[in-house]
């Protein structure tokens, strides 16, 4: 798959193709149906599949300190979208200056003269240009001109989790900040998913028997709710289970929050420097304060088991 930044990196020589546009954070379940669809129309003409996406997320240039918390960074955006057979990922930088653009200039300037739009599919609650002042079907009134048709893809309701409501990247942040991870995962269509380096903590985990890997996430990532979390630890192309930590510390009397993992029934990991990744697949309890070291042990103890447990039942 091919992955641009700017308009300037797509191919002078690049032909028609099938576009889809939007933030796509976390390329959820409802994400997944919009760019199958681009997909399969594009095999369908014989021609490439492309997604539209931008960096930052426009909310932090319209409204600037409101950046969302984000599901997934753009890396493994374009992971999971290459995964779906998407051909090219654009990503634009969405600066002060293109957040001015109108509506019928984003079409010509990134549909029609750099992507060559044979079709667009979206959304109904697509919104794009200065403002948001273009929708669906201002869309299709452009591709009536230029030659593209748009193709509009429902929205699906997910289940209990989200009490009936479209599948959105909203509702999931929502899920993931409450500790929810099993509804959160329902709506992603797989855990929920932190990144990051591992850096060197207090190792006071290391003290305890209980070694961890200390996380330090990428900008504006969507962390769950303080608590013991049952998961998986990716690092060196290995997937390991996890036991999962998020908060501060409070048998210590820590103030910094963090994320940290220890890999179940694995002795002498070195994983300091690495980048690695952390799936969240259930919460187990929430963060405590307890009365004694010996307290926190037998507990700390009690969550491996369970974190044991729930792991190797999802498996």
């Amino acid at each position: 798959m091919q992955r641009w930044r700017g308009l300037e990196d797509i191919p002078e020589d690049w032909g028609r193709s099938v576009v889809t546009i939007g933030s796509y954070d976390g390329v959820h379940r409802g994400h997944q149906l919009i760019i199958q669809h681009a997909v399969d129309r594009a095999r369908e003409l014989d021609v490439p599949a492309v997604v539209v996406t931008f960096d930052p997320h426009p909310s932090e240039v319209v409204r600037p300190g409101s950046h969302p918390p984000l599901l997934a960074p753009h890396h493994r955006r374009a992971e999971l979208m290459a995964e779906l057979g998407v051909d090219a990922v654009l990503v634009l930088p969405f600066t002060p200056e293109f957040s001015k653009l109108s509506p019928a200039d984003f079409v010509v300037k990134v549909l029609v003269d750099r992507l060559h739009a044979r079709a667009v599919v979206e959304g109904p609650n697509f919104r794009f240009g200065h403002k948001a002042a273009g929708n669906v079907d201002f869309l299709a009134e452009q591709g009536k001109v230029y030659d593209f048709d748009v193709e509009v893809v429902d929205l699906v309701l997910c289940g209990a989790a989200g009490g009936g409501q479209p599948f959105s990247s909203t509702l999931t942040r929502r899920l993931v900040a409450e500790g929810d991870l099993a509804g959160a995962g329902e709506i992603l269509g797989r855990p929920h998913r932190v990144e990051g380096v591992v850096v060197r903590g207090a190792q006071r985990g290391r003290e305890l028997g209980f070694p961890t890997a200390n996380v330090e996430t990428l900008p504006h990532t969507a962390i769950p709710a303080d608590g013991v979390y049952a998961g998986w630890l990716h690092a060196a192309g290995e997937a390991m289970p996890a036991a999962i930590s998020v908060g501060t510390n409070p048998q210590f009397d820590g103030t910094e929050r963090t994320v940290e993992a220890y890999a179940i029934d694995r002795v002498g990991l070195d994983l300091y420097g690495l980048h690695v990744a952390v799936d969240f697949l259930a919460f187990v309890r929430g963060q405590a304060k307890f009365d004694s070291l010996e307290g926190l042990l037998e507990q700390m103890a009690r969550d491996v088991t369970r974190c044991r447990e729930l792991v190797a039942a999802q498996r």
